[in-house]
């Protein structure tokens, strides 16, 4: 939460000038014509300490930082996230290339991915060989997290973007 201007109810504001050089403690009032003289904002940064920082920054660029640092932690947040591509033992060419593909496009966003083949029978060696040649392809966009897991019905290996 980002107090500015005549929002700020603090009766003293340890203020900050425009350069970042350090003005004391001032009154409210005293930063807010200061602010008004050299066309600024007053920008209070912290409301846990009396009395709270607040500094001195050009128009609506307080608005711009937070709303950039907002966005910053959206993309930090969404990069968690792990997608699923499924793919079959038996897959031609031309699929394995959409499958890579799209692999490399979602490792370049910063999502893991998780590559899943369905296995029936003795198709074990044959999805661990196809994993492994996916993992060797994808090697420039990212490095496995997990060791290829083969279980009853698929084997899987998790990726993680470099």
């Amino acid at each position: 939460m980002m107090m500015m201007n005549e929002k700020i109810r603090a009766s003293e504001v340890k203020l900050t000038g425009v350069n970042g050089e350090d003005l004391g403690i001032v009154s409210r009032e005293e930063a807010l014509a200061m602010a008004r003289e050299l066309k600024v904002d007053l920008v209070c940064t912290s409301l846990m300490s009396s009395p709270p920082p607040c500094r001195l920054t050009a128009k609506g660029q307080a608005k711009q930082q937070a709303s950039r640092e907002k966005r910053e932690t959206r993309v930090k947040e969404q990069s968690g996230k792990v997608k699923e591509l499924r793919l079959t033992p038996h897959i031609e060419e031309h699929d394995y290339d959409t499958k890579l593909r799209q692999a490399a496009k979602l490792l370049a966003t910063g999502s893991g991915v998780q590559l899943v083949v369905r296995i029936q029978g003795k198709e074990g060696q044959k999805a661990k060989e196809l994993l492994e040649r996916m993992l060797k392809d994808l090697a420039d966009n990212g490095r496995k997290q997990t060791g290829i897991q083969v279980s009853g019905k698929q084997a899987a290996v998790q990726v993680q973007p470099n």
